[in-house]
């Protein structure tokens, strides 16, 4: 049984450790979090105890690590439990700056530790079994891309202001799903975005509304648009058209059935948000994670798709402020 540290007691914690629980293959001994009353909580209904940092990352007994604590703390505690020689599960991103993740991902290298990036969309049913018909040649090959990611609601202000903005916090996932189904790298991003759902996110310097574009080297490409704001539930959407037809992953909704009725024919709702709407994606996740380490396997997502999801997101970034395509280095 595989002996977990947990950094971060909060909401994302609270389902990594639940998951962890129900696997039957893992167990938690340590919960580090800032807000102790969190960190008690979470460890009481765990059978855990709280920590420090040094104190959980010392145990002999623990293999593996997961952080989910703020981003701010990611980088730093990636270095010190790969120091630790310990396997890392970490949330996205690595950080907000490319140079803290190389500093990041040159101590995992040097101590030979395996790291997963939690891009859990990868890890969703049906963006998994739509990935895997691409790789069977179902649709031949891939010619186009689309992308529809849009929250219910803003989430706070304050929040905003230290999440890295839109492109890092929220089309990062984004370009990760982009990367996974165009299967080429991006060579050229161009963004446009806007503050449209509300004016205090422009004040807070960030946007809540995106289009990008992306293209590979071989003319493949990709569209993806993000909005803070979908009065009908979390939209979460996926096309994929090639050379001999396309793949849709369509919305998760509360249950499947349908009302055709003099006035329409209706459905429920997609599911409400994130939580919902990934939970399987999480567990399957959590799971893969805990059988590479186990079983000495390739992480399904490694450090260098978390880094290579923020190259992404720095150049849309760049793209937005110049108003240009920007050639991806």
């Amino acid at each position: 049984m595989l002996v977990f540290a947990q950094f971060g007691a909060g909401r994302i914690g609270a389902i990594h450790a639940a998951n962890l629980a129900a696997s039957g293959a893992a167990r938690l001994a340590h919960v580090v979090d800032v807000n102790g009353a969190a960190a008690a909580a979470l460890a009481r209904k765990h059978g855990a105890q709280v920590s420090d940092t040094a104190a959980a990352l010392a145990d002999p007994a623990v293999g593996a690590v997961i952080i989910a604590s703020s981003t701010d703390t990611h980088a730093d505690l990636v270095i010190a439990a790969a120091r630790a020689g310990k396997a890392i599960f970490c949330e996205k991103p690595i950080d907000l700056s490319l140079a803290r993740v190389d500093e990041a991902l040159a101590a995992v290298q040097a101590a030979g530790v395996p790291m997963l990036v939690g891009f859990n969309r990868r890890f969703d049913p049906d963006f998994a079994e739509l990935h895997r018909r691409i790789g069977a040649g179902a649709i031949g090959a891939v010619e186009q891309v689309v992308i529809t990611s849009r929250d219910p609601g803003l989430p706070l202000i304050d929040y905003l202001k230290v999440s890295g903005g839109q492109f890092r916090d929220m089309t990062i996932h984004d370009f990760d799903m982009a990367r996974w189904m165009l299967g080429e790298e991006p060579v050229e991003v161009f963004a446009y975005g806007a503050a449209l759902v509300d004016p205090a996110v422009a004040a807070a310097g960030d946007i809540d509304t995106c289009m990008v574009l992306l293209r590979t080297a071989s003319g493949r490409m990709a569209h993806i648009n993000n909005s803070r704001r979908a009065a009908y539930g979390y939209d979460q959407r996926v096309e994929v058209h090639g050379s001999l037809g396309r793949l849709i992953a369509g919305n998760r909704l509360a249950t499947t059935v349908e009302q055709a009725d003099a006035r329409a024919v209706a459905t429920d709702k997609p599911l409400h948000f994130f939580l919902e709407r990934y939970a399987a994606a999480y567990r399957i996740e959590l799971a893969a994670f805990i059988d590479a380490v186990v079983n000495r396997a390739p992480m399904p997502v490694g450090a260098q798709d978390g880094r290579q999801a923020l190259v992404l997101a720095e150049a849309a970034l760049q793209s937005l402020h110049e108003n240009r395509p920007v050639r991806v280095a």
